[in-house]
C-alpha cells in the first residue's frame, strides 16, 4: 500500500462558512426524495422488473415520500415503460411528484419530456459534470464550455416544458460537485438559475451531489453553506443534497449539510446505490425521530419495508444497519440485558412518556419490533436479568432473584454446549423441563388441612412406587406444614429457604397461580422448583415437589 499516490481532491469553500457548527440538531425535517427507483435500481446486479418496481413504488408511497425519482426514461425501455405505466394508469397521487433524470443532451432531454407527457406533476432533473477531473480527463473542455452545456440544457427544458402537456418543475445538479471549485460550481448554478428564473410560482431545485465522497463531513457542510449564502434567487430555490457514502460518512455529510442550510435530501432506503451506496434515508429520518423531530416519513412497520426491499432488490439489509437491522436492538450481554430489563420496569412503574431506557435509543415497538424476539437475545453471554425479563414479559413467569440466576446459568450452559442462540420458546422449554412441575418418584395424591389459631394441621397422602402413605404434620402455615410432612416421609435433610408466588394472566377463577421454591441442603447448595395450578395450594405443592425432585435426582 502506497499512500503517497493520494492527496486531497476536494476544494474548500472560500472564506469562513461554519455557522452550522453552532446548531445542535436538525429541528425540522428536510423534504425527502427517494431515488431508489433510479440511482438505487441502476446499482443492482439484476435491476427491478416492471412488477417489482411497482411493488417498491407502492411501499415508498406508504412510507410517505412526496417526491420519487422514478427513473432515467431515456436509458432503457423498462425505465420508459415504468413511467408511462404510472401516468397512464393514474398511479401518481395528487400530492406526489415523480422525478426523472436526464443528461444535458438534446435528444435525451426530448425523449425524457416525451416520457413525461401528461404527468400530473413531474420534476425534470438535468445534470452535467463540472469537476476538475471530468473537465480535464473526460470532456476535455474549458470552464466556459462546460457552463454552456448546463445553460443550454436549462434553455431546452424551459422551452419543452411549454410545448408538452404536463406540470413540470426543474432540478439542476452540477455532478461531481465535491470535486469542483465551489466558486465555479456557484457560477454554473447561478447561470442556470438566470435561465430558469425562479419565482414564487416557479421553485427550482439546485442539487449538490456528493457524487464521490472526497472529504470529511464538515468540509461538505461548509461548501453547502457557501452555496446557500451565495445562490441567486435563494428565496425561490430549494437547495438539495445527494450524498454518496464512499468514505462511510454519508449520513454525517447529510446531517451537517442540513444544519448548513440545505432544504432537501435525495437518498435511498437502507443506502442502496452505486459503489458504497447513497445516503441511507431510513437512518437519517430515524435519527431525527430519536431527537423528537417528526421526520415526515412512516417507518412504523420496518419489518415489512425490509422484506419488500430485500424481495424486490435481491439485496440484504445488514444485521447491524441502524434501526432496520435484525440485531440492532439485540442485547446478548448480561449487563446490557439487566440494564434494559430494569429500565423497562422503571418506565412502567413511573408511567413515563419520555423514552430513557438504557442501551435502546428508541422504543423498538415504534418501528414494529418486539422486545421478546428483538431485544433480549439469549446465548452463552447472556445474564440473569435479561433471561428473567424475557421469561416474565413473554410468558409471565416472575422468578425470584436467586432462581433467576440459577436459571440463567442453565440457559447459558445449553447455548454454550449447542453453540447457538436460544429463541424465546427454547428458553421456555428449558424452564419447563428443568423447573416446572418436575415429575419424580414421589407424588402427593391428596391432602386436607385445618387451621387452629396460629397452627395449620395437614393430612397428606404420599404416593411412591404405587403405594400410598398418610402423614400428619403441622406448621405455621399450609406450605410449612406440607414441607414438614415431606421431611417426615422422606427423611431428607434440607431447609426451605425461598418461597414466592404470584398470579398469572387469566380470567377470574381460571387464572393460574405460579409458585417458586428454593430448598437448601446441609452442604449449602440450593435446588429450585416451580409449580403452577389454578389452585394456589396445589401450585405450592407442585413447586415444593419440583425442587425436592431436583435435589434428590440421581441419589
Amino acid at each position: 500500500m502506497d499512500c503517497s499516490k493520494y492527496s486531497v481532491g476536494y476544494y474548500k469553500a472560500p472564506g469562513k462558512h461554519n455557522k452550522w457548527v453552532e446548531k445542535d440538531y436538525i429541528e425540522k425535517a428536510p423534504k425527502w426524495c427517494s431515488v431508489d427507483m433510479r440511482d438505487g435500481n441502476q446499482s443492482l446486479i439484476i435491476p427491478m422488473s416492471l412488477e417489482e418496481k411497482l411493488t417498491f413504488y407502492k411501499v415508498l408511497l406508504e412510507v410517505g415520500f412526496k417526491e420519487i425519482e422514478v427513473g432515467f426514461p431515456a436509458a432503457s425501455e423498462t425505465e420508459y415503460e415504468f413511467l408511462r405505466t404510472l401516468i397512464d394508469s393514474d398511479l401518481i397521487p395528487s400530492d406526489v411528484t415523480v422525478q426523472v433524470l436526464t443528461q444535458c443532451r438534446e435528444h435525451i432531454i426530448r425523449k425524457t419530456f416525451e416520457a413525461c407527457k401528461g404527468a400530473p406533476s413531474a420534476i425534470i432533473h438535468f445534470y452535467n459534470s463540472v469537476s476538475v477531473a471530468q473537465r480535464e480527463q473526460v470532456f476535455k473542455k474549458s470552464k466556459e464550455e462546460i457552463k454552456k452545456i448546463a445553460v443550454d440544457g436549462a434553455k431546452l427544458v424551459k422551452q419543452l416544458a411549454k410545448e408538452y402537456d404536463g406540470n413540470f418543475r426543474f432540478e439542476y445538479s452540477p455532478e461531481s460537485f465535491t470535486g469542483t471549485e465551489p466558486e465555479y460550481a456557484l457560477e454554473v448554478c447561478n447561470a442556470v438559475l438566470d435561465v430558469l428564473e425562479p419565482s414564487p410560482n416557479n421553485n427550482v431545485i439546485i442539487n449538490l451531489p456528493v457524487t464521490v465522497e472526497m472529504s470529511s463531513p464538515h468540509v461538505y457542510a461548509s461548501q453547502v453553506e457557501y452555496m446557500s449564502e451565495n445562490l441567486k434567487y435563494r428565496e425561490y430555490v430549494t437547495l438539495s443534497l445527494h450524498p454518496h457514502n464512499d468514505r462511510g460518512t454519508g449520513v454525517a455529510c447529510a446531517e451537517l449539510a442540513c444544519l448548513a442550510g440545505a432544504d432537501r435530501v435525495e437518498g435511498t432506503l437502507f443506502g442502496n446505490g452505486e459503489r458504497t451506496g447513497n445516503v441511507d434515508i431510513v437512518t437519517l429520518a430515524m435519527n431525527m425521530y430519536s431527537h423528537g423531530v417528526n421526520p415526515g416519513l412512516d417507518f412504523s412497520d420496518m419489518p415489512k419495508i425490509v422484506n419488500t426491499y430485500e424481495t424486490c432488490t435481491r439485496m440484504n439489509v445488514y444485521e447491524r444497519s441502524p434501526y432496520a437491522g435484525a440485531l440492532v436492538f439485540a442485547a446478548f450481554s448480561g449487563s446490557h440485558q439487566d440494564a434494559i430489563a430494569k429500565g423497562m420496569k422503571y418506565r412502567a412503574k413511573n408511567k413515563l412518556h419520555k423514552w430513557t431506557v438504557p442501551y435502546l435509543p428508541i422504543d423498538p415497538k415504534d418501528i414494529g419490533r418486539t422486545y421478546d424476539a428483538d431485544v433480549i437475545r439469549v446465548n452463552s453471554q447472556s445474564g440473569k436479568g435479561g433471561i428473567g425479563y424475557l421469561l416474565e414479559q413473554t410468558y409471565g413467569y416472575n422468578l425470584p432473584a436467586k432462581m433467576r440466576e440459577h436459571f440463567s446459568y442453565t440457559c447459558k450452559s445449553v447455548s454454550d454446549h449447542e453453540h447457538k442462540e436460544l429463541k424465546p420458546n427454547e428458553v421456555l422449554s428449558i424452564f419447563t423441563d428443568n423447573y416446572l412441575n418436575v415429575p419424580g418418584e414421589i407424588e402427593i395424591s391428596d391432602f386436607d388441612f385445618i387451621r387452629e389459631n396460629e397452627v395449620v394441621k395437614v393430612n397428606v397422602t404420599f404416593l411412591k412406587a404405587g403405594k400410598e402413605s398418610e402423614i400428619e404434620a403441622e406448621g405455621n402455615g399450609f406450605l410449612n406444614a406440607v414441607n414438614n410432612a415431606l421431611h417426615e416421609f422422606t427423611g431428607e435433610e434440607y431447609t426451605l429457604q425461598v418461597y414466592t408466588q404470584h398470579s398469572m394472566q387469566g380470567d377470574g377463577s381460571r387464572s393460574m397461580a405460579a409458585s417458586y421454591i428454593g430448598l437448601e441442603r446441609i452442604d449449602g447448595k440450593t435446588y429450585w422448583g416451580a409449580g403452577t395450578d389454578t389452585d394456589v395450594m396445589k401450585a405450592n405443592i407442585n413447586a415444593l415437589l419440583s425442587a425436592f425432585h431436583n435435589m434428590t435426582k440421581g441419589e
